[in-house]
């Protein structure tokens, strides 16, 4: 099958669903935790600014494994590591159902983390097999599976939080994931070796045509960039704990101080990572395309979105069992039916998006998504106190994610050469991880200092302020999204796809390691 093929074959299709399959078996995993977050708080006494990192270490550990394990899956090949990350992702769950405190917990969650690595690998397999014009269903089809693993998630998971504690959805995980390595295995076969080298030779030729001067001797090394990706961590990390750091404590001198050490720890980690990537001679993130005039606004909103869907990850699970008039007083199983229809709407919308976009190309369902989010956000500010009302709003921002993700991600794939398809699109995977990572710990930091006490308890919740406040911090970023999505597409129609990219990036220039530029 060639590129040129506009249908799609059947082993495409029985590739799409197995590999589909492992995002519906790791967010049915990540969902079902979801409404346990409250009871996690209980055992362990931690604070709410303490349990956004359930969410953020798995995030951050996914963004700095992700082109690290996209390098790797260059050198050995991309089946293979799909096989050996989900057995990385298996023990991970594993060990999370037998944690006894928080810090054990934290430790699963970031070897678990590691799976999301496998994602964007999995998808190179997909895109070595399906047309070019068919890759927006693609993308559908694989978004289809994440809302289908939160659906089954969300409907089970209330139930076994409730009946056998939150211990039994980790493990519940376990036997399900070790058929589908086993049917990977046996059933995929990648044929980056095959179909993949001759496109690159294909689209290599012809970009040294169009512009021999910007293009020369791509630079195939095989080298790991370790440096880059501790870099990275310690960043992220920082920041992070920083803003955990301000949540947890009154800001007295020494939390002053702390809290500027982390700040200035992640600025200057951060401009070694820059300094790495420029030097190195097979970057984590190429600055060239990161720079790109079309790529960047698209990055920058899936790095919108992936903030604000987790920040309503890590609070809705939270204000559903809090007690009235603070929360709903629901239970776990009350918490999965809220979010439930968030989740169903994806499930039904996120393939059709696929077709959407392939018949009306990417740039108005992106900016139609990120209006409705916008929408949704700011419906779900203004009427939050009841169950319904936080249910058709979170409907609303799930039309609107549908679109995005869809679309962003395809004008990302669409307007890379395809010989760096897997760097770009390990890029705005970790851009999107970065962007859920930092989601939580504002949610966290808003509930941690906004609390009253709940009659009758005699302890402390988040304030219907706390709430009010994350929502609309939500909507706000939203509208910078809206204003992104406008802005790329006047920069779409001063550019053409693919052949006529041209990085100039300065960590080029002058490096010996790395032999050519686009």
């Amino acid at each position: 099958m060639t590129l040129e093929n506009s249908k799609i074959g059947i082993s495409a299709w029985l590739t799409l669903a197995v590999l589909g399959c492992t995002l519906l078996v790791t967010f049915y995993g990540e969902t079902m935790l979801l409404p346990a977050i409250r009871d996690i708080i209980t055992d362990f006494h931690i604070s709410y600014s303490t349990s956004s990192w359930i969410l953020t270490a798995y995030l951050i550990s996914g963004a700095v494994a992700t082109p690290i394990a996209g390098k790797l899956s260059d050198i050995y090949g991309r089946k293979k590591m799909v096989l050996v990350i989900f057995v990385i992702y298996i023990i991970g769950i594993s060990v999370g159902g037998l944690s006894k405190d928080i810090d054990f917990l934290i430790i699963a969650r970031v070897i678990q983390g590691m799976g999301i690595s496998m994602f964007p690998i999995a998808f190179g397999i997909i895109r070595d097999q399906l047309p070019k014009d068919k890759l927006a269903i693609g993308v559908g089809v694989f978004s289809s599976m994440f809302a289908a693993g939160s659906v089954v998630g969300l409907a089970i998971g209330g139930t076994i939080v409730k009946n056998f504690g939150w211990h039994a959805t980790f493990l519940s995980i376990v036997p399900a994931a070790i058929i589908l390595w086993v049917v990977i295995n046996r059933v995929i076969v990648d044929c980056k070796g095959k179909l993949t080298s001759a496109n690159e030779a294909k689209d290599k030729s012809i970009a040294n045509r169009e512009h021999p001067k910007e293009i020369k001797n791509v630079d195939t090394s095989k080298s790991i960039d370790l440096k880059g990706g501790i870099a990275l961590a310690a960043t992220i990390a920082s920041f992070l704990l920083a803003l955990t750091f301000v949540g947890n404590n009154h800001l007295n001198s020494f939390a002053q101080l702390t809290v500027v050490f982390l700040a200035l720890l992640s600025i200057g980690s951060l401009a070694l990572f820059v300094n790495f990537e420029r030097k190195a001679a097979s970057p984590l993130i190429e600055l060239g395309l990161m720079t790109h005039k079309v790529l960047l606004p698209a990055n920058i909103i899936i790095l919108i979105f992936g903030i604000t869907m987790f920040m309503v990850y890590q609070t809705i699970p939270i204000l559903v069992r809090s007690p009235y008039p603070l929360g709903f007083g629901g239970d776990a199983v009350t918490t999965a039916m809220v979010q439930l229809p968030f989740m169903i709407v994806i499930l039904i919308f996120a393939p059709s998006s696929g077709f959407i976009v392939s018949k009306m190309g990417n740039l108005k369902p992106t900016i139609a998504g990120t209006a409705v989010m916008t929408i949704g956000f700011f419906c779900l500010f203004m009427f939050h106190p009841t169950e319904s009302a936080v249910t058709i709003s979170l409907a609303i921002i799930a039309v609107g994610i549908s679109l995005i993700q869809v679309g962003a991600f395809n004008i990302t794939m669409e307007y890379t050469p395809i010989q760096f398809s897997g760097v770009s699109l390990g890029m705005s995977v970790v851009l999107f991880l970065i962007g859920s990572s930092i989601g939580p710990a504002i949610a966290g930091i808003y509930m941690q200092m906004n609390q009253e006490f709940a009659k009758g308890t005699g302890s402390l919740f988040p304030s219907q302020s706390a709430y009010s406040l994350i929502f609309l911090t939500a909507a706000s970023i939203s509208v910078l999204s809206v204003i992104l999505s406008v802005y790329l597409r006047k920069r779409v129609k001063l550019s053409d796809p693919i052949q006529s990219l041209e990085l100039k990036s300065a960590s080029n220039e002058g490096n010996p390691k790395r032999h050519g530029t686009w």
